[in-house]
């Protein structure tokens, strides 16, 4: 397996996320990276920097040099917060149908594609999201030594062609699906298995038939992020499947709803996969409630990996430190068809 990492990805310190209107620690945090790359036996790539226009088949312009460029801008104000914290945002209730100005104070700007609180651009935080953004870029051109994994932090699946939340603010899975595709591959799924919906990566495919997207995740009707998408009656016309799960579900159902993914990914045809590898749906982490086992995670490895295809696992949630190297070591280890001990 070739492993795909940079290390500026460690430069993003999101220091705290703004929840419920109360100043919370940040839990998407560097250690993440080393606590992965530690229990990982691989062959370690440096990551080639992405090019501007395979981010811009994914994202608009507007986003990406405003993520680029928003720190500086906060910064050079004087303001007290070391993040940039969006406090007005233009939601389609603001501006009523009218088309908008681009605000002149960055304070205003702060939420021109932000959607959520949580997510905060700091120091370092658009060149490791570049770089995330490129290890998964580097890994999909890589793709034919074998299974190829992309170490992305921060994460990516909640980020949209215009914008950015849920701790993610380029998507990285979305860009290794569309890089398989210049690779000659004409049809590639993409299938997640991080513990929420990836409404960015769904977004970015709802209107292409090359490429189709399925999750499986806690359910959004029971409360959970992203709470207005990944409900099971968005199809797509066939080419996205979301299986949302009732919390505590454990193993068992977690796994047919794994199974549900890959079968509905060989009947349409896949000819290559994009793993979202988020490992949150694990029962020591904080931020799920599914409560799959390291078993579990094996057996998921197994299920994705026994659809025979080129694969790129690109690293997305999990957030309990001590257990996400196993996790993500056990999930690898079953893709590419070793024993978990």
């Amino acid at each position: 397996m070739i492993a795909v990492w940079s290390p500026t990805t460690l430069l993003h310190d999101p220091s705290a996320e703004i929840w419920i209107g109360l100043r919370t620690p940040g839990t998407e945090v560097a250690e993440r990276v080393s606590r992965i790359r530690e229990a990982v036996p691989a062959e370690w790539a440096l990551a080639g920097e992405v090019p501007w226009s395979v981010l811009t088949s994914v994202h608009s312009e507007g986003l990406l040099r405003h993520l680029r460029d928003v720190y500086a801008d906060w910064v050079s104000t004087g303001y007290p917060q070391d993040r940039v914290v969006p406090y007005v945002f233009p939601t389609p209730a603001m501006l009523g149908g009218m088309p908008g100005r681009m605000p002149v104070a960055v304070h205003g700007r702060a939420g021109l594609y932000a959607y959520d609180t949580m997510t905060l651009v700091g120091p370092g935080t658009w060149e490791a999201a570049l770089m995330a953004a490129s290890a998964a870029w580097t890994a999909a051109r890589r793709v034919s030594e074998g299974l190829a994994y992309a170490l992305c932090r921060p994460p990516g699946h909640h980020a949209t062609r215009d914008g950015y939340g849920g701790s993610c603010y380029l998507n990285n899975a979305a860009v290794a699906a569309v890089t398989l595709r210049a690779e000659g591959f004409a049809k590639v799924a993409v299938i997640d298995v991080d513990a929420h919906h990836g409404n960015g990566t769904q977004a970015i495919f709802w209107d292409r038939d090359d490429v189709f997207y399925g999750s499986v995740h806690v359910d959004p009707g029971a409360g959970w992020f992203p709470h207005y998408m990944g409900f099971a009656d968005e199809t797509a016309g066939g080419t996205n499947l979301n299986v949302p799960l009732a919390p505590e579900s454990g193993d068992e159902v977690w796994l047919s709803g794994v199974a549900r993914l890959c079968e509905a990914a060989a009947r349409w045809g896949a000819e290559a996969l994009v793993v979202s590898l988020g490992v949150d749906a694990a029962a020591d982490d904080p931020e799920s409630p599914l409560r799959v086992t390291r078993d579990g995670y094996f057996e998921t490895g197994r299920s994705l990996g026994g659809l025979g295809l080129p694969t790129v696992a690109v690293q997305e949630g999990g957030y309990h430190l001590e257990t996400i190297g196993p996790l993500v070591a056990a999930t690898l280890r079953g893709m590419g068809g070793q024993s978990l001990s």
